[in-house]
């Protein structure tokens, strides 16, 4: 159900970008109860003109290897999952592709499960049983 965005500077290898994409797959599977084979992202490099962020914000420093995760997804998790996976997220950038946490910002935005058609025409989440899902 989610849709993740995930924005970096232009600069990093395939494998970085996979083991980025992979962690907040894995992360968002543990812990806000995603299925595994719901996966659907866009990464986006971006040259320094066209992404553009404070680099001191909240009194947080920022460096060049700054991540922005967006995640669109149905309405419903708790706050402390949601924290339990901001957590869970930056500790896998850390340990996967060595990410400072300051260079982790993560937005969700929620919407209903009416919102999502993922083919035919169909309000999937509303016209296929939850099992189908899966």
């Amino acid at each position: 159900m989610p849709l993740v965005s995930i924005d970096v500077l232009e600069g990093h290898s395939s494998d970085e970008l996979d083991a980025i994409s992979i962690a907040v797959h894995d992360a968002m599977v543990e812990l806000l109860d995603v299925p595994e084979r719901d996966h659907f992202q866009i990464i986006t490099e971006h040259a320094p003109s066209a992404f553009r962020f404070d680099r001191h914000y909240l009194d947080i420093d920022r460096s060049n290897a700054f991540v922005l995760v967006r995640i669109t997804l149905a309405s419903g998790r708790a706050v402390a999952a949601k924290q339990a996976f901001y957590a869970r997220l930056a500790a896998l950038l850390v340990e996967r592709v060595g990410l400072r946490t300051e260079d982790l910002a993560v937005v969700l935005t929620e919407n209903t499960r009416e919102d999502w058609s993922f083919g035919r025409g169909q309000a999937s989440y509303i016209e296929l049983p939850r099992e189908a899902w899966r």
